[in-house]
């Protein structure tokens, strides 16, 4: 179904069983399939390709050559209806690919008021929340995590199954294989090397809240114990709700967490 105030350009292909809200702009050699949804006053640029089962909330701006719900890259994938399902206020720069789920029941998720740069790519089963950039070139392979507020930089690499903490940031060329905490900045490889104190400031967070994360960070990597050992006691020092969010991050790691310049992080394993 086609809201009649949509505009469709003749040379785009939309199929017409595809939703196409009220106020939505299609460009030239777009392709929308059939169980694709469409929210209102989306944008749809020039050779974009909206596919599989997905559905798109409202104001959402696809620039040119975005693929959207494709097939994703995993031999386990056997050509079932899995779903992408994304928010509104959304921005895709060209070249992005977002791939849909690899079973039936899952989906990859995108909140809103996200920017993902040019040719920057989420893999299936990906969980996106909100605010959050992607530059140029970065790469989020299958079921990562990433909560909101965190700022990718171009060109850096997400192993499967990590998660990256809220109002984290990685810096360019930044690859990690293991859980980024919240709040903390990341370089190299699985290296962090400090708090985001400009996120942190431009977040709203009070100087009470990140002197007490500044000191919470020196304790959970620089008290020279066992990682869970520190956390443990750091449960017991620091109240604060920002504290609260680190540490209950830290503590549902399965992957490890990423350890601070020159220091090691070890699991009582």
């Amino acid at each position: 179904m086609i809201h009649p105030s949509a505009s469709i350009h003749a040379k785009a292909h939309v199929d017409q069983r595809a939703k196409i809200g009220a106020g939505v702009r299609v460009g030239p050699f777009a392709v929308i399939d059939a169980e694709v949804e469409l929210g209102d006053n989306c944008i749809v640029g020039p050779h974009v390709y909206l596919t599989g089962v997905t559905k798109i909330g409202v104001n959402n701006k696809f620039h040119c050559g975005a693929v959207i719900g494709e097939a994703p890259q995993d031999l386990k994938y056997k050509d079932a209806p899995t779903r992408t399902r994304i928010g509104d206020n959304n921005v895709f720069r060209e070249g992005v690919t977002v791939h849909r789920a690899t079973k039936v029941g899952e989906e990859t998720l995108i909140g809103s008021n996200n920017f993902l740069m040019a040719n920057s790519h989420v893999a299936h089963n990906c969980i996106l929340g909100n605010h959050i950039i992607l530059a140029n070139g970065a790469l989020l392979a299958g079921h990562v995590e990433v909560q909101d507020c965190v700022f990718i930089s171009g060109n850096c690499a997400v192993h499967q199954f990590c998660r990256v903490g809220t109002l984290a940031l990685m810096q360019g060329g930044t690859g990690i294989s293991k859980d980024l905490p919240p709040f903390t900045v990341a370089h190299q490889t699985n290296i962090v090397c400090g708090l985001n104190v400009v996120g942190l400031r431009r977040a709203g967070f009070s100087a009470a809240d990140r002197a007490e994360l500044k000191l919470l960070y020196k304790f959970i990597f620089r008290a020279g114990i066992n990682f869970r050992q520190a956390t443990d006691e750091a449960k017991e020092k620091f109240t604060s709700a920002p504290a609260k969010i680190f540490l209950n991050f830290v503590s549902a790691a399965r992957r490890s967490i990423c350890s601070e310049t020159g220091q090691r992080i070890h699991d009582d394993e």
